[in-house]
């Protein structure tokens, strides 16, 4: 009853951290905060929490090794897995709506096999190419919302759906990336430092490029709607999910089936975009959303269908 209970209270600390990731876009949006700028008070506040709590956790408390051992490896992996991949991510909501943004970043396992091919050059099998194309007509869905001769006239919308698959890309490179040094470290270590130096780096691009230089000290001078989204942004989409995410999958008895888990972010996120910020779900959109989520969970789910494929024949 032990192992029962300390499993279950594993997929719930999973669920909190999909539920996390779900509401991010819901709390950017409602800030009402531009993309970028929301972006680097996210980060600010999220990686300070975050390194609070590795510096307070024994197991995560030596930040200096891992960065002294890599430094140029951690350095780029912080541009690439959170200057350059959340920018695209908050910047995408500034022209997407909350629900194409929240579908798209679902597609980051299919993304991570492309990551994989190109890094590792571990194959990318028939089977993975069938899904990955049936993700890409969800994408194509999204592009569009049905409307294929009005395209033209959506301004905007194709640019931040590019911007939300940025994203997925380059928080696939990361994950496939970083995954030796989160095996030798720890994820929580890896990620407290790569979060910490990639805000650093998006702290520079968005004041270089926009003109806006982010005083954390100025969070309460902005209305209370704005400030109370930006601090629930950062302490709990960024540093409570983080650590409830990342644990929660180290403690769950099977790591695959908790990572099933992540499928619920589109649908939490349209949920929420539907009920609070009023925006439209149309039944393109939910097809999408199927499509999409269902490419990703028959990508995961394919060794145990083949084998019991296989276990039929044979029988």
């Amino acid at each position: 009853m032990a192992a029962a209970n300390r499993a279950t209270l594993a997929y719930l600390a999973v669920f909190i951290g999909v539920c996390g990731h779900a509401s991010s876009e819901f709390f950017a949006v409602l800030s009402g905060v531009a993309g970028p700028e929301a972006s680097v008070w996210r980060y600010t506040i999220g990686s300070a929490g975050l390194l609070v709590a590795a510096l307070l956790w024994p197991g995560s408390r030596d930040l200096l090794t891992p960065l002294k051992a890599h430094f140029w490896r951690l350095i780029w992996l912080s541009i690439v897995g959170f200057t350059l991949a959340y920018l695209a991510f908050h910047w995408s909501l500034d022209f997407a709506t909350a629900v194409q943004v929240g579908t798209l970043v679902t597609t980051i396992p299919i993304f991570v096999g492309i990551a994989n091919l190109a890094i590792n050059r571990v194959a990318f099998p028939t089977p993975k190419l069938i899904i990955g194309a049936a993700a890409v007509v969800g994408i194509a869905l999204l592009l569009t919302d049905g409307y294929l001769f009005e395209l033209a006239g959506r301004e905007g919308s194709l640019f931040g759906i590019a911007l939300a698959v940025g994203c997925a890309a380059l928080v696939a490179v990361y994950a496939v990336a970083a995954r030796p040094l989160i095996v030798t470290y720890g994820a929580i270590r890896i990620t407290t430092i790569t979060m910490t130096i990639g805000t650093v780096f998006l702290w520079l691009l968005v004041g270089a490029s926009w003109g806006v230089w982010v005083d954390p000290s100025t969070l309460f001078d902005r209305e209370p709607q704005a400030a109370w989204s930006l601090l629930v942004l950062g302490v709990y989409n960024t540093t409570i999910t983080q650590l409830f995410w990342l644990g929660g999958l180290a403690a769950v008895p099977d790591i695959t089936r908790g990572s099933y888990l992540f499928f619920l972010k589109p649908v939490i996120t349209a949920a929420l975009a539907y009920l609070f910020l009023t925006q439209p779900i149309t039944w393109i959109q939910l097809v999408a959303i199927a499509v999409i989520c269902g490419a990703v969970i028959v990508e995961l789910l394919w060794p145990r269908l083949t084998a019991g494929r296989q276990r039929v024949t044979e029988g």
